[in-house]
């Protein structure tokens, strides 16, 4: 039996749960979770925000873990090893988007915590090709973010072939934005990070930025029009979009990873005549993935992190909807 904490109506509070899994697949991993990020994609899904939530809900995508058991027809990981899952536990591995190494646009990809048990529990299953394995020098108490959060800001440098002389901004200090800094100062790039906080400036250049844009101020948006290579948005809510569109020079591009609620209106005009264009992403394959852990590794990157025990999810769950979080929240296993 795996044990977990299930929702059983949205927005009810998490309560003790177990199931029973079945037998392990031929191609799948059993994962001993040691700890596990709640994000707000966790939050949508329990509250179903998004209309296609099914309970009982074990939610739960940022895990780290070492692998119980093995499928019979699995070779590449055994017993021990350190792996993470993020938001896919499953591709078919067989259509033109898998075999092209994009498992992450297979049109029927599993999803971690959609229509099955996630990680806010002792175990978690996946397809083995799911299971990252944890470079030596991670801490694996900090990985998780990385599942969800880190790959979904870092998977557009690789798709976009972002350059170390582009000169990128991101829009949203907080769980996404936070690892974006980290990124793409990493990477080389002249950062700027917009925030209609101010009380965020200085924590934004320790994590990377070398300007600091206060989004509400119509003074500072005109001084960087037409200058900025790349716009990554982090945010889940509208935006003067507009203002940030003028941002862009030629051939410019604004990237959102943030699930924003309406449409972002896109004038033909100033798309035409500076070939500026307007983008999304889901994430990153495992191929990418493994990158992105290399990359934290050499460079010394990780989530800024705040810890509760797993048994205090309902707590964790408060803190996170309450916008406390700074930046990332954890739930620990261990112990």
């Amino acid at each position: 039996m795996i044990r977990a904490y299930a929702a059983h109506e949205p927005r009810g509070q998490l309560q003790p749960f177990e199931f029973d899994p079945g037998p392990l697949g031929r191609q799948q991993v059993e994962i001993d979770v040691l700890s596990c990020g709640v994000c707000h994609s966790d939050l949508s899904l329990l509250h179903d925000e998004w209309g296609f939530s099914s309970y009982p809900l074990v939610a739960g995508h940022e895990v780290v873990g070492t692998v119980a058991h093995v499928g019979e027809s699995v070779e590449h990981l055994k017993p021990g090893d350190v792996v993470g899952l993020g938001w896919f536990s499953g591709s078919c591995m067989t259509c033109p988007h898998c075999l092209g190494g994009d498992h992450n646009l297979c049109p029927t990809a599993e999803q971690t915590i959609v229509g099955r048990f996630g990680g806010f529990a002792d175990k978690v299953r996946c397809r083995a090709e799911w299971a990252v394995p944890l470079p030596a020098g991670l801490d694996g108490g900090k990985a998780g973010p990385l599942f969800c959060g880190g790959i979904t800001v870092f998977n557009p440098l690789v798709q976009f072939g972002i350059r170390p002389t582009d000169r990128v901004a991101v829009i949203g200090i907080g769980g996404l934005g936070h690892l974006a800094l980290q990124f793409l100062n990493a990477w080389g790039c002249e950062v700027t990070a917009f925030t209609s906080s101010d009380g965020k400036r200085d924590e934004a250049l320790r994590m990377g930025a070398h300007h600091v844009v206060n989004s509400r101020d119509a003074n500072q948006l005109e001084k960087i029009s037409a200058s900025l290579d790349f716009i990554l948005s982090t945010v889940n809510v509208d935006l003067d979009w507009g203002a940030y569109l003028q941002a862009l020079g030629p051939k410019g591009r604004l990237h959102t990873v943030g699930a924003v609620p309406t449409p972002i209106p896109a004038p033909a005009f100033p798309l035409i005549t500076h070939q500026r264009s307007i983008s999304g992403s889901p994430l990153g394959s495992p191929s990418t993935m493994r990158k992105m852990l290399d990359f934290c590794a050499r460079h010394g990157i990780e989530a800024v992190t705040e810890h509760f025990p797993m048994k205090d999810v309902n707590d964790a769950l408060e803190h996170l909807a309450s916008g406390k979080a700074r930046y990332r929240v954890v739930l620990d296993n261990r112990g």
